[in-house]
């Protein structure tokens, strides 16, 4: 059965780091799914790219869901650590156990709800501050056991191959690498 990812928009989010994860995992098989949390269908991205999100916020079954993905970007991070839905549905992954991926500046959202506490985690560059309790690392990807995150745009592909390790397995990540002729 195939695994299913939500991957939230919000407006202002970093464009390449939401549409590579959302690409890359598709091509693993993953079935995905772009949320809006804005409650519109449309959303701006921080570049001025607009996106149509598959679902609305609210339209989703998240028990369905095996991971949910956090983009960048801004003000689109802040848009997603002030939306309430947004956050029970991290508490309720936290809480699981499930898998849970954030990029760029989203990594920041995670710390403002304690779920980095112990945990190794990375950022852009200036966000540290925001990941209370991490282990903090430039590396350009952070595994800690079910909490991916990772730096930035320049990072997304090797973010979004983490993301395929963790729902599939190492063969299926290296195969799409190869694929998309990556390192």
């Amino acid at each position: 059965m195939a695994k299913k990812v939500s991957v939230f928009l919000a407006d202002g989010f970093e464009e390449i780091e939401g549409l590579t994860v959302v690409d890359l995992l598709r091509r693993a098989g993953v079935e995905v799914t772009t949320v809006s949390i804005m409650g519109v269908h449309t959303i701006h991205g921080a570049h001025k790219i607009d996106v149509q999100a598959d679902k609305l916020f609210d339209e989703v079954d998240y028990e369905e869901m095996d991971m949910v993905v956090l983009p960048g970007g801004m003000p689109g991070t802040l848009n997603l650590g002030a939306h309430e839905g947004v956050k029970q549905v991290l508490e309720q992954f936290y809480a699981q156990k499930k898998c849970i991926g954030a990029i760029c500046a989203a990594p920041s959202v995670l710390g403002k709800y304690g779920m980095l506490e112990g945990r190794k985690a990375t950022s852009y560059p200036g966000f540290e501050e925001e990941l209370k309790g991490a282990e903090y690392t430039t590396d350009a990807v952070a595994v800690s056991d079910f909490v991916i995150t990772s730096r930035g745009l320049g990072t997304a592909i090797e973010f979004s191959l983490a993301l395929i390790e963790k729902l599939i397995d190492k063969k299926k990540a290296d195969e799409i690498s190869h694929s998309i002729i990556y390192k």
